[in-house]
Protein backbone atom coordinates (compact mmCIF):
# COMPACT_ATOMS: atom_id res chain seq x y z
CA UNK A 1 0.00 0.00 0.00
CA UNK A 2 1.14 3.63 -0.82
CA UNK A 3 1.63 5.95 2.28
CA UNK A 4 -0.09 9.17 1.96
CA UNK A 5 2.32 11.98 1.29
CA UNK A 6 3.11 13.60 4.86
CA UNK A 7 0.62 16.37 5.93
CA UNK A 8 -2.36 15.19 3.99
CA UNK A 9 -5.42 14.91 5.58
CA UNK A 10 -6.83 11.51 5.75
CA UNK A 11 -9.45 12.25 8.49
CA UNK A 12 -12.11 14.56 9.01
CA UNK A 13 -13.98 14.25 12.13
CA UNK A 14 -17.28 16.98 12.08
CA UNK A 15 -19.54 17.36 14.64
CA UNK A 16 -19.39 14.23 15.88
CA UNK A 17 -22.01 13.28 18.62
CA UNK A 18 -22.64 9.77 20.57
CA UNK A 19 -25.90 9.69 22.98
CA UNK A 20 -26.90 7.26 25.25
CA UNK A 21 -30.96 7.27 26.08
CA UNK A 22 -31.05 6.22 29.69
CA UNK A 23 -33.96 6.23 32.41
CA UNK A 24 -32.35 9.04 33.83
CA UNK A 25 -32.29 11.04 30.55
CA UNK A 26 -29.95 11.60 27.23
CA UNK A 27 -26.12 11.17 28.66
CA UNK A 28 -23.91 12.97 25.79
CA UNK A 29 -21.33 11.01 26.15
CA UNK A 30 -19.69 12.87 23.13
CA UNK A 31 -21.44 16.57 22.30
CA UNK A 32 -20.06 18.25 18.67
CA UNK A 33 -16.28 16.78 18.67
CA UNK A 34 -14.40 17.77 15.48
CA UNK A 35 -10.85 16.94 14.69
CA UNK A 36 -8.58 16.33 11.28
CA UNK A 37 -5.70 13.75 11.20
CA UNK A 38 -2.88 14.36 8.74
CA UNK A 39 0.00 11.70 7.83
CA UNK A 40 3.07 11.92 9.24
CA UNK A 41 1.21 13.64 12.81
CA UNK A 42 0.25 12.84 16.08
CA UNK A 43 -3.18 14.30 17.54
CA UNK A 44 -3.53 14.08 20.90
CA UNK A 45 -6.69 13.50 22.56
CA UNK A 46 -6.30 14.45 26.68
CA UNK A 47 -9.04 14.65 29.45
CA UNK A 48 -10.16 13.02 32.67
CA UNK A 49 -11.81 9.91 32.70
CA UNK A 50 -15.00 10.49 31.34
CA UNK A 51 -14.37 12.86 29.14
CA UNK A 52 -15.46 10.84 26.11
CA UNK A 53 -11.69 10.16 24.91
CA UNK A 54 -12.24 6.41 24.05
CA UNK A 55 -15.89 6.36 23.37
CA UNK A 56 -14.56 9.04 19.99
CA UNK A 57 -12.00 6.41 19.39
CA UNK A 58 -14.26 3.99 19.02
CA UNK A 59 -17.13 5.50 16.75
CA UNK A 60 -14.64 5.90 14.29
CA UNK A 61 -14.29 1.80 14.31
CA UNK A 62 -18.11 1.97 14.62
CA UNK A 63 -18.12 -0.50 17.85
CA UNK A 64 -20.33 1.55 19.56
CA UNK A 65 -23.24 -0.56 20.84
CA UNK A 66 -26.44 -0.62 18.22
CA UNK A 67 -28.34 1.89 21.61
CA UNK A 68 -25.73 4.51 21.14
CA UNK A 69 -27.25 7.47 18.91
CA UNK A 70 -24.54 8.70 16.74
CA UNK A 71 -24.30 11.84 14.23
CA UNK A 72 -21.96 14.10 12.88
CA UNK A 73 -19.66 12.95 10.20
CA UNK A 74 -16.54 11.44 10.05
CA UNK A 75 -15.06 11.31 6.50
CA UNK A 76 -12.12 8.75 5.76
CA UNK A 77 -10.55 10.72 2.36
CA UNK A 78 -9.52 8.68 -0.37
CA UNK A 79 -6.10 7.31 -1.32
CA UNK A 80 -4.13 5.92 -4.45
CA UNK A 81 -5.67 2.36 -2.79
CA UNK A 82 -9.01 3.24 -1.08
CA UNK A 83 -12.51 5.21 -2.20
CA UNK A 84 -13.37 8.00 0.30
CA UNK A 85 -15.88 6.93 2.50
CA UNK A 86 -18.36 7.83 5.08
CA UNK A 87 -17.77 6.20 8.22
CA UNK A 88 -21.25 6.56 9.90
CA UNK A 89 -22.97 5.42 7.02
CA UNK A 90 -21.31 1.89 7.08
CA UNK A 91 -23.43 -0.70 8.58
CA UNK A 92 -21.78 -1.34 11.47
CA UNK A 93 -21.70 -5.86 11.16
CA UNK A 94 -20.93 -5.17 7.11
CA UNK A 95 -18.91 -6.04 4.68
CA UNK A 96 -17.17 -2.43 3.85
CA UNK A 97 -16.90 -1.67 7.48
CA UNK A 98 -14.86 -4.56 7.71
CA UNK A 99 -12.22 -3.53 5.20
CA UNK A 100 -11.51 -0.31 7.27
CA UNK A 101 -10.88 -1.77 10.52
CA UNK A 102 -7.20 -3.10 10.68
CA UNK A 103 -6.83 -2.57 7.26
CA UNK A 104 -7.36 1.27 7.13
CA UNK A 105 -8.08 2.21 10.80
CA UNK A 106 -6.32 0.24 13.31
CA UNK A 107 -6.59 0.33 17.22
CA UNK A 108 -4.01 -0.31 19.80
CA UNK A 109 -6.76 -1.05 22.95
CA UNK A 110 -5.74 0.18 26.49
CA UNK A 111 -5.39 -3.54 27.71
CA UNK A 112 -2.94 -5.66 26.31
CA UNK A 113 -3.63 -8.46 29.17
CA UNK A 114 -7.42 -8.92 27.76
CA UNK A 115 -6.69 -7.94 24.10
CA UNK A 116 -6.32 -11.18 23.04
CA UNK A 117 -7.84 -14.32 23.47
CA UNK A 118 -6.15 -16.96 25.82
CA UNK A 119 -7.49 -19.92 23.64
CA UNK A 120 -4.74 -19.41 20.19
CA UNK A 121 -1.51 -18.66 19.92
CA UNK A 122 -0.43 -15.01 19.46
CA UNK A 123 0.93 -15.78 15.84
CA UNK A 124 -2.69 -17.06 14.88
CA UNK A 125 -4.19 -13.89 16.12
CA UNK A 126 -1.99 -11.75 14.14
CA UNK A 127 -2.10 -13.78 10.76
CA UNK A 128 -6.24 -13.82 10.78
CA UNK A 129 -5.87 -10.18 10.42
CA UNK A 130 -3.10 -10.43 7.63
CA UNK A 131 -5.00 -13.23 6.08
CA UNK A 132 -8.32 -10.90 5.88
CA UNK A 133 -6.27 -7.76 4.65
CA UNK A 134 -3.25 -8.34 2.74
CA UNK A 135 -2.93 -12.22 1.58
CA UNK A 136 -4.45 -15.00 1.26
CA UNK A 137 -1.58 -17.31 0.95
CA UNK A 138 -0.99 -18.33 5.09
CA UNK A 139 2.71 -19.19 4.50
CA UNK A 140 3.25 -15.92 2.96
CA UNK A 141 1.07 -14.53 6.43
CA UNK A 142 3.30 -16.37 8.46
CA UNK A 143 6.17 -14.82 7.21
CA UNK A 144 4.81 -11.53 7.74
CA UNK A 145 3.58 -12.20 10.96
CA UNK A 146 7.18 -12.94 11.68
CA UNK A 147 8.74 -9.66 10.13
CA UNK A 148 6.38 -7.62 11.98
CA UNK A 149 7.03 -9.25 15.52
CA UNK A 150 10.60 -8.92 14.75
CA UNK A 151 10.26 -5.20 14.19
CA UNK A 152 8.00 -4.25 17.02
CA UNK A 153 11.14 -5.83 19.33
CA UNK A 154 9.97 -9.40 20.47
CA UNK A 155 13.32 -11.62 20.44
CA UNK A 156 13.42 -15.37 19.04
CA UNK A 157 9.98 -14.39 16.89
CA UNK A 158 10.21 -18.13 15.66
CA UNK A 159 9.74 -19.61 19.15
CA UNK A 160 7.53 -16.55 20.38
CA UNK A 161 4.70 -16.82 17.36
CA UNK A 162 4.13 -20.30 18.72
CA UNK A 163 3.23 -19.53 22.43
CA UNK A 164 0.05 -18.34 24.08
CA UNK A 165 -0.62 -14.98 25.33
CA UNK A 166 0.07 -16.17 28.91
CA UNK A 167 3.38 -17.22 28.09
CA UNK A 168 4.24 -13.28 27.30
CA UNK A 169 4.83 -10.46 29.95
CA UNK A 170 2.08 -7.48 29.86
CA UNK A 171 5.09 -5.47 27.59
CA UNK A 172 5.52 -8.07 25.23
CA UNK A 173 1.86 -8.38 24.77
CA UNK A 174 1.87 -4.61 23.88
CA UNK A 175 4.30 -4.91 21.63
CA UNK A 176 2.18 -8.50 19.78
CA UNK A 177 -0.67 -5.78 20.84
CA UNK A 178 0.95 -3.10 18.09
CA UNK A 179 2.39 -5.83 15.62
CA UNK A 180 -1.19 -6.67 15.23
CA UNK A 181 -2.19 -3.16 14.65
CA UNK A 182 0.72 -2.59 12.34
CA UNK A 183 0.69 -5.89 10.17
CA UNK A 184 -1.08 -4.48 7.19
CA UNK A 185 0.36 -1.06 7.41
CA UNK A 186 -3.15 1.01 8.32
CA UNK A 187 -3.45 4.79 7.38
CA UNK A 188 -4.04 5.47 10.72
CA UNK A 189 -3.11 4.13 14.17
CA UNK A 190 -5.27 4.85 16.97
CA UNK A 191 -3.79 4.16 20.60
CA UNK A 192 -5.29 4.38 23.63
CA UNK A 193 -4.19 4.29 26.65
CA UNK A 194 -0.89 2.29 25.38
CA UNK A 195 1.14 2.32 28.34
CA UNK A 196 -1.78 2.05 31.17
CA UNK A 197 -0.47 -1.32 32.76
CA UNK A 198 3.23 -0.97 32.20
CA UNK A 199 6.20 -0.22 34.28
CA UNK A 200 8.05 2.54 34.13
CA UNK A 201 11.17 1.50 31.57
CA UNK A 202 8.94 -0.86 28.91
CA UNK A 203 6.23 2.46 28.57
CA UNK A 204 9.19 4.47 27.87
CA UNK A 205 10.12 1.59 25.16
CA UNK A 206 6.67 1.37 23.82
CA UNK A 207 6.17 4.88 23.15
CA UNK A 208 9.64 5.15 21.33
CA UNK A 209 8.20 2.39 19.18
CA UNK A 210 5.40 4.17 18.21
CA UNK A 211 7.25 7.20 17.29
CA UNK A 212 9.89 5.24 15.19
CA UNK A 213 7.17 2.72 13.45
CA UNK A 214 5.38 5.92 12.59
CA UNK A 215 7.76 7.77 10.68
CA UNK A 216 9.07 4.54 9.33
CA UNK A 217 5.26 3.77 7.90
CA UNK A 218 3.96 7.46 7.15
CA UNK A 219 0.45 6.76 9.65
CA UNK A 220 -1.44 9.07 11.24
CA UNK A 221 -1.73 9.16 14.92
CA UNK A 222 -4.26 9.46 17.41
CA UNK A 223 -3.43 9.39 21.08
CA UNK A 224 -5.95 9.23 23.87
CA UNK A 225 -4.13 9.22 27.63
CA UNK A 226 -4.04 11.41 30.20
CA UNK A 227 -0.77 11.95 30.98
CA UNK A 228 0.28 15.21 29.44
CA UNK A 229 4.36 14.66 29.99
CA UNK A 230 3.59 11.96 27.55
CA UNK A 231 1.72 14.24 25.34
CA UNK A 232 4.75 16.82 25.42
CA UNK A 233 6.87 13.70 24.34
CA UNK A 234 4.92 12.21 21.32
CA UNK A 235 2.37 14.62 20.05
CA UNK A 236 2.11 17.20 17.09
CA UNK A 237 -1.60 18.64 18.04
CA UNK A 238 -3.42 18.33 21.29
CA UNK A 239 -7.24 18.12 21.98
CA UNK A 240 -7.93 18.98 25.64
CA UNK A 241 -11.77 17.06 26.31
CA UNK A 242 -14.22 18.11 28.82
CA UNK A 243 -17.69 16.47 29.71
CA UNK A 244 -17.63 15.34 25.62
CA UNK A 245 -16.77 18.37 24.33
CA UNK A 246 -12.99 19.81 23.00
CA UNK A 247 -12.22 22.54 25.22
CA UNK A 248 -9.16 24.01 23.84
CA UNK A 249 -7.40 22.60 20.61
CA UNK A 250 -3.77 23.69 19.45
CA UNK A 251 -0.47 22.80 18.81
CA UNK A 252 1.53 21.21 21.56
CA UNK A 253 4.34 23.88 21.75
CA UNK A 254 1.30 26.44 22.30
CA UNK A 255 -0.83 24.49 24.39
CA UNK A 256 2.56 24.19 26.86
CA UNK A 257 3.00 27.78 26.24
CA UNK A 258 0.38 29.64 25.97
CA UNK A 259 -3.07 27.79 27.64
CA UNK A 260 -6.21 29.61 27.25
CA UNK A 261 -9.07 27.41 28.69
CA UNK A 262 -9.36 27.44 32.73
CA UNK A 263 -9.46 24.13 32.84
CA UNK A 264 -5.94 23.25 30.53
CA UNK A 265 -4.83 25.56 32.83
CA UNK A 266 -5.45 23.53 35.90
CA UNK A 267 -4.66 20.71 33.98
CA UNK A 268 -0.93 21.98 33.79
CA UNK A 269 -0.59 23.51 37.12
CA UNK A 270 -1.67 20.05 38.59
CA UNK A 271 1.52 17.82 37.25
CA UNK A 272 3.75 17.58 40.22
CA UNK A 273 6.88 19.36 39.27
CA UNK A 274 11.09 18.91 40.69
CA UNK A 275 11.78 20.96 43.45
CA UNK A 276 7.90 20.77 45.25
CA UNK A 277 9.00 20.75 48.67
CA UNK A 278 8.29 17.74 51.36
CA UNK A 279 4.91 19.53 52.24
CA UNK A 280 3.98 20.99 49.26
CA UNK A 281 0.35 19.87 48.32
CA UNK A 282 -0.45 19.54 44.75
CA UNK A 283 -2.82 21.66 42.46
CA UNK A 284 -6.30 20.02 42.34
CA UNK A 285 -9.39 21.39 40.26
CA UNK A 286 -11.79 22.14 42.76
CA UNK A 287 -15.30 19.76 42.12
CA UNK A 288 -15.97 17.12 39.99
CA UNK A 289 -17.51 16.19 36.54
CA UNK A 290 -21.15 16.71 36.26
CA UNK A 291 -22.97 14.11 34.56
CA UNK A 292 -24.13 14.98 31.22
CA UNK A 293 -27.60 14.29 31.12
CA UNK A 294 -29.81 16.72 30.24
CA UNK A 295 -27.51 19.98 31.27
CA UNK A 296 -28.99 23.49 30.95
CA UNK A 297 -27.59 25.13 27.90
CA UNK A 298 -24.32 26.45 29.89
CA UNK A 299 -20.39 25.89 30.03
CA UNK A 300 -19.64 22.41 31.37
CA UNK A 301 -16.72 23.69 33.02
CA UNK A 302 -18.99 26.60 35.12
CA UNK A 303 -19.32 24.75 38.48
CA UNK A 304 -15.36 24.66 38.64
CA UNK A 305 -14.02 27.43 37.25
CA UNK A 306 -12.55 30.33 39.25
CA UNK A 307 -13.07 32.93 36.60
CA UNK A 308 -16.47 31.94 35.48
CA UNK A 309 -18.86 34.93 34.47
CA UNK A 310 -22.10 34.71 36.29
CA UNK A 311 -25.50 35.73 33.90
CA UNK A 312 -22.74 34.45 30.84
CA UNK A 313 -21.21 31.31 31.38
CA UNK A 314 -24.15 29.95 32.87
CA UNK A 315 -26.89 31.00 30.27
CA UNK A 316 -25.60 29.69 27.37
CA UNK A 317 -23.10 27.10 25.71
CA UNK A 318 -19.66 28.29 24.20
CA UNK A 319 -18.12 27.67 20.86
CA UNK A 320 -15.02 26.85 19.77
CA UNK A 321 -13.62 30.56 18.94
CA UNK A 322 -10.18 30.47 17.36
CA UNK A 323 -7.34 32.82 19.33
CA UNK A 324 -3.96 32.43 17.48
CA UNK A 325 -3.55 30.74 14.19
CA UNK A 326 -4.31 26.74 14.88
CA UNK A 327 -5.40 27.76 18.66
CA UNK A 328 -9.36 27.11 19.03
CA UNK A 329 -10.55 27.64 22.94
CA UNK A 330 -14.37 27.22 23.88
CA UNK A 331 -14.29 29.72 26.72
CA UNK A 332 -16.28 33.04 26.80
CA UNK A 333 -13.62 34.88 28.16
CA UNK A 334 -12.06 34.99 25.07
CA UNK A 335 -14.82 35.94 23.50
CA UNK A 336 -14.34 39.75 22.96
CA UNK A 337 -18.22 40.42 22.11
CA UNK A 338 -18.32 39.28 25.75
CA UNK A 339 -14.97 39.72 28.10
CA UNK A 340 -13.40 42.53 28.48
CA UNK A 341 -10.14 44.04 30.25
CA UNK A 342 -7.52 41.59 31.27
CA UNK A 343 -8.39 38.17 32.35
CA UNK A 344 -6.63 37.06 36.11
CA UNK A 345 -3.37 35.08 34.69
CA UNK A 346 -2.85 31.78 36.47
CA UNK A 347 0.90 30.35 36.74
CA UNK A 348 1.39 27.47 34.95
CA UNK A 349 5.20 25.47 35.71
CA UNK A 350 6.31 23.49 33.27
CA UNK A 351 5.85 19.70 33.59
CA UNK A 352 8.14 18.15 35.10
CA UNK A 353 9.23 14.49 34.36
CA UNK A 354 6.48 11.72 34.02
CA UNK A 355 6.89 8.22 34.73
CA UNK A 356 5.54 7.40 31.70
CA UNK A 357 8.05 9.31 29.52
CA UNK A 358 11.47 8.74 29.05
CA UNK A 359 12.75 11.83 29.62
CA UNK A 360 11.20 15.28 30.88
CA UNK A 361 9.65 17.25 28.51
CA UNK A 362 9.14 20.42 28.58
CA UNK A 363 7.19 23.42 26.96
CA UNK A 364 10.04 24.75 25.28
CA UNK A 365 11.29 21.49 23.71
CA UNK A 366 8.21 20.44 21.95
CA UNK A 367 8.36 16.92 19.96
CA UNK A 368 8.64 18.85 16.87
CA UNK A 369 12.09 20.06 17.52
CA UNK A 370 13.78 16.95 19.80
Amino acid sequence: MTAPAPGTTVLTVEDLKVHLPTEAGTLKAVDGVGFTLKAGSTLGLVGESGSGKSLTSKTLLRLNPEDFDEAGRITLHATDDHDELEILSLDPKGPLVRTVRGRRIAMIFQEPMTAFSPLYTIGNQIIEAILLHTTSDRHEARQICLAMMAKVGIADADRRIDQYPHEFSGGMLQRALIAMALSCSPEILIADEPTTALDVTIQAQVLELISQLQEELGMAVLFITHDLAVVAEVCDEVAVMYLGKVVEQAPVREIFKNPRHPYTRGLLRSIPRLGMGRRERLYAIEGTVPQAIDLPPMCGFYDRCAHRIDGVCNTATPQLLPVAPQHQVRCFLEDPDIASGSKPAEPVPEPATSPTAHRAPTAAEPKEQR
